[in-house]
């Protein structure tokens, strides 16, 4: 039976202040997230390619005694080089354009929402169906997470509602059926960020 536990990275200086790695308080977290997941039997462990993903991802990995896979899959925005190291309120105010939307980016060289969902979707239906015996756990972000909602929970693009994921929280979804059927099979949201 597919398993798929999203867990959002922990608090990170980029949230706070620009750069990319897991704040003090952030590596705490990815320590007490292990003790969270419940796994039981094999699993495997994925991360975005974003720093903080990733940190999250190698304390979990060390305690689960597995490696990690980097997947740009599951990385937030795609933004341009130059934003690197920019907090997302200074991104905007750089690279923000007039208007946006779900296929309309809001920033010079972003994605737009529905290219973040279809390639993040892609991803987490390929890791159900090469992990189908195994628990994956797939270390990513708030988007991560919001498109997992339309990937498994079949919502639209554009909900009328807005989400607050926190740091190092776990997103689990399992299903009885072939996640490479068509048409595909119902999913279970079993936690949403707890």
């Amino acid at each position: 039976m597919p398993r798929l536990l999203l867990v959002r990275h922990g608090e990170s200086e980029h949230t706070l202040r620009g750069p990319e790695g897991l704040t003090a308080v952030g590596r705490r977290q990815a320590v007490d997230v292990v003790e969270r997941l419940g796994v039981e039997g094999p699993a495997v462990v994925y991360s975005s390619t974003e720093v903080r993903a990733i940190e999250t991802a190698a304390v979990i990995a060390e305690r689960l005694g597995v490696g990690v896979t980097q997947d740009c899959g599951l990385c937030t925005w795609h933004t341009p080089p130059e934003a690197t190291g920019m907090t997302a309120g200074e991104f905007q105010r750089r690279f923000g354009v007039d208007g946006g939307g779900v296929f309309r980016p809001f920033e010079t060289g972003n994605e737009a929402w529905a290219e973040l969902v279809l390639r993040v979707s892609r991803t987490l239906l390929e890791l159900a169906a090469r992990h189908r015996d195994e628990t994956v756990i797939a270390v990513g972000h708030k988007e991560t997470v919001e498109a997992s909602l339309v990937t498994f929970g079949n919502q639209p693009l554009l909900r009328g509602f807005d989400m607050a994921i926190g740091p190092a929280t776990i997103t689990e979804w399992t299903t009885d059926g072939d996640p490479t059927a068509w048409p595909p099979p119902r999913w279970t949201l079993c936690r949403l960020g707890a």
